[in-house]
């Protein structure tokens, strides 16, 4: 136990990998947050019967890793058309039960390899999957919410409001816990923010600089999921909360 690792309530919110290396042992249950776009992308395979395979480095590393899992690895861009899937949740959407695939990506996947050296169950949850996600973790009686956050060009943390966001509406769902003052303020964003306003955020002008302003709409779209998502022999996979 450290000043920080608020350690007296059921619902604990920090930022980053640092908070998957410093708080996870103390913990039942990590749910990572990163909605442009891994637990996006993850959220919309998964509902359409994908195992989807996080792995953190986009490299050569990632093409072993889906040959050793039996898995065929998504494009380390994105692209508007073209054969295979991509960090684009809408080039996810037309995939078929029972594909396997390797999702590389120097966030939420980077999260999630870190957290799997814990005991806790992990899972990771979008905008469209808030309710299923909350109502499954319910069971649980120390959890961690993670906003990924993204990268400065030094490799150093961005804090995401849409990250920050989602965590708080994952939270606003729990609010019958006792949380954290970090997950408080985390509630509050989400409960005080339109929504819509998001479309400005620092990360979906990126995309639809790019040309994904498709993406961003379905990041930014609520409870359109029944299912959470559930790491399970190293894969996300759907589950349904009772």
């Amino acid at each position: 136990m450290n000043d920080f690792s608020q350690t007296h309530y059921d619902i604990r919110l920090e930022w980053g990998v640092q908070a998957v290396e410093q708080l996870a042992a103390e913990v039942d249950c990590i749910v990572i947050i990163d909605v442009i776009s891994f637990s996006t992308c993850v959220s919309v395979a998964a509902e359409r019967g994908g195992f989807i395979f996080p792995y953190p480095w986009k490299d050569a590393r990632a093409q072993d890793y889906a040959a050793e899992k039996n898995a065929q690895c998504a494009q380390f861009d994105r692209r508007f058309d073209g054969p295979g899937f991509t960090l684009s949740p809408c080039s996810l959407r037309a995939m078929l039960a029972g594909t396997r695939l390797v999702l590389p990506s120097p966030n939420g996947s980077a999260l999630t390899f870190s957290a799997k050296k814990s005991e806790a169950d992990i899972f990771t949850a979008c905008f469209r999957n808030l309710s299923a996600t909350a109502r499954a973790c319910e069971k649980y009686s120390r959890i961690l919410v993670v906003p990924a956050g993204e990268k400065w060009p030094d490799n150093s943390l961005r804090p995401a409001i849409e990250d920050l966001a989602a965590a708080g509406g994952l939270i606003s769902r729990l609010k019958h816990r006792h949380l954290s003052v970090e997950a408080r303020a985390a509630c509050a964003v989400y409960e005080t923010m339109d929504r819509q306003e998001l479309r400005h955020c620092g990360s979906a002008l990126e995309l639809q600089r790019r040309g994904f302003a498709a993406d961003v709409e379905l990041c930014l779209q609520e409870d359109l999921s029944g299912a959470a998502c559930k790491l399970s022999d190293d894969a996300f996979v759907a589950v349904l909360p009772v």
